[in-house]
């Protein structure tokens, strides 16, 4: 597994088979299945399918995707956060959900800060996008406090996104 980066509070590294178990959790709570989609991963099957052909199947083909996110102190997993490159989208974009329990605490805003500069630099990139549900409060307000850009509002996968934009300076 390689490690993304390490933050005051976190440890963020690739993802692997072994964080299945995981991988159900997260994707089974409410405001995931709410705010990004229900990806019909119920068990450790689906899960060890959707890690192969999303996550591992990204870092093979672009060299970045979603990262595990980690309390440094606990070892505890609490979220998944990396870049994603979607055909959708002229330029990749961030991705991050959490555990409930884990969410207003600082947490998101700082895996995701440490990952789009960690990943800006290491794939040479100076756009990076983001989109979230017009409704999805919580990260509105972290793609803002992070340095985004609301470009406008596009389609995608059925609903309609605030569309953000960071630019390197």
């Amino acid at each position: 597994m390689k490690l993304i980066s390490e933050t005051e509070q976190l440890i963020i590294r690739q993802l692997t088979l072994d964080d299945a178990e995981f991988i159900i959790q997260l994707l089974n709570e409410e405001a995931f299945i709410r705010y990004i989609a229900d990806k019909n991963v119920r068990t450790h099957a689906d899960a060890v399918n959707y890690l192969t052909n999303g996550p591992l199947a990204s870092y093979r083909d672009y060299g970045f995707g979603l990262n595990l996110v980690l309390l440094k102190e606990t070892a505890t997993p609490i979220g998944i956060c990396g870049l994603l490159k979607r055909e959708e989208l002229d330029y990749p974009d961030l991705g991050y959900a959490f555990l409930t329990e884990f969410c207003k605490k600082g947490y998101a805003t700082e895996a995701a800060s440490s990952v789009l500069n960690v990943g800006m630099k290491a794939h040479s990139l100076n756009t990076v996008l983001a989109v979230t549900l017009l409704d999805n409060e919580g990260s509105n307000r972290l793609l803002q406090k992070i340095g985004f850009e609301l470009k406008g509002t596009m389609a995608l996968y059925g609903s309609q996104n605030n569309l953000y934009e960071y630019t390197s300076a």
